[in-house]
């Protein structure tokens, strides 16, 4: 008798101890599957910010662009007069050179003549010697106490080949577009290795395409802009 309970005993044990390992097991494989749950979502998380990364990066680098097309655009003289034309005359005062704008105040009267009126009356030949040392092509005229410049009205052929200037300087402007989009492309191939969905992949290339198409509307209609301005006697 005794040892039947003894055996009845140890058996209820085992079976206990069974069962426990059983309950421990069911634990671990439910944590396990939450830890996995929390990495997928993690990782999934990472990628989006990733991915949220060098879609902004692309955007900010096609507004460059543009922001360079119309500074280009703005350097290509068209005829008419504008204070635009002497912003990277830089004048010697006090030893230092500063840019025309901070020393002068620099007006338009009519579409052919600038007129640059100094702060100070004694770096007015200092102003004039800047712009003719700038390489511009102007010829200032100075009276002593104000400076002027006569913008010469253009030839047909000299517009034609502004036109020309601009078309090229906008094709430039495109293919570094372009040359961002197959970056942009090329990051997102690359994160889609590292774990991005096919889907996500898809979508984005399709968000940096349409982005593209966008960029190239505004440098066209910018191109037609200036061409309008060249060409407008």
């Amino acid at each position: 008798f005794p040892y039947t309970t003894l055996f009845r005993s140890v058996s209820q044990s085992r079976y206990e101890a069974k069962d426990a390992e059983t309950k421990v097991q069911k634990q671990l494989d439910g944590i396990i599957v939450k830890i996995d749950a929390l990495i997928v979502e993690k990782e999934k998380e990472i990628m989006s910010q990733t991915l949220s990364d060098v879609l902004k990066e692309y955007s900010n680098n096609l507004d460059k662009c543009i922001n360079h097309t119309v500074h280009e655009f703005s350097n290509i003289r068209a005829g008419k007069a504008s204070p635009g034309m002497l912003e990277s005359v830089m004048v010697e005062y006090y030893g230092a050179p500063v840019p025309l704008a901070q020393v002068a105040n620099v007006s338009v009267p009519d579409v052919r003549t600038i007129m640059i009126q100094p702060w100070e009356r004694n770096i007015i030949n200092d102003i004039e010697r800047a712009i003719i040392n700038s390489n511009l092509g102007f010829a200032p005229g100075n009276d002593g106490n104000a400076i002027r410049i006569t913008i010469p009205p253009m030839t047909e052929e000299r517009r034609q080949q502004l036109v020309k200037m601009v078309k090229q300087e906008g094709e430039a402007s495109k293919i570094v577009a372009r040359n961002y989009r197959k970056d942009t492309n090329e990051k997102i191939k690359k994160l889609q290795k590292d774990g991005l969905s096919e889907d996500e992949a898809k979508d984005a290339e399709t968000k940096v395409q349409k982005q593209l198409d966008g960029i190239i509307v505004k440098i066209d209609a910018l191109i037609v802009e200036k061409e309008k301005e060249i060409m407008t006697v």
